[in-house]
């Protein structure tokens, strides 16, 4: 496959996956009943957020992979799985504690990525950086409605 072909792949992939799961698993009439810390933002920030987002992953996953770094590569597709992982286990099975696990090992995989790629594909790092701010947020924010609605 060539590296034109890959990006659009490496697009639809994230950016297309992560609007379906984000649609497949609106919050709904649970997550709008639910106590809520004085930090959280409005519902309409979260899906410009994420399409942002989506878009520099996929841009770093396919410089990793076009490069040809495995462990970073690995790294990448761990983190696509457990980002693709917390919206059903926090709003489908209305888990938070379990889905606070998942993005904390979320964070900690997006940090290994960073710092596998800082020097062999710092571009690659750099894209990670608001990934890893937001999902450090997003990880507060989780903990927060945990213990907020915890019976």
């Amino acid at each position: 496959m060539s590296r034109s072909q890959a990006l659009p792949l490496f697009l639809v992939l994230v950016v297309g996956g992560g609007l379906a799961i984000g649609y497949v698993t609106l919050p709904g009439e649970w997550y709008a009943g639910l106590a809520k810390p004085a930090f959280n933002p409005p519902n309409w920030v979260f899906a410009p957020v994420w399409t942002i987002l989506y878009v520099l992953i996929a841009i770093a996953g396919w410089r990793v992979w076009d490069r040809g770094l495995s462990f970073p590569q690995a790294l990448w597709w761990a983190q696509l799985a457990l980002n693709f992982l917390w919206s059903p286990t926090f709003f489908g099975f209305q888990q938070m504690g379990l889905a606070l696990l998942v993005i904390v090992l979320l964070l900690v995989t997006i940090a290994g990525f960073i710092k596998a790629t800082w020097n062999a594909e710092r571009i690659s790092a750099v894209l990670f950086i608001p990934y890893l701010l937001w999902v450090a947020f997003a990880t507060l924010l989780n903990a927060s409605l945990w213990w907020l609605n915890a019976s």
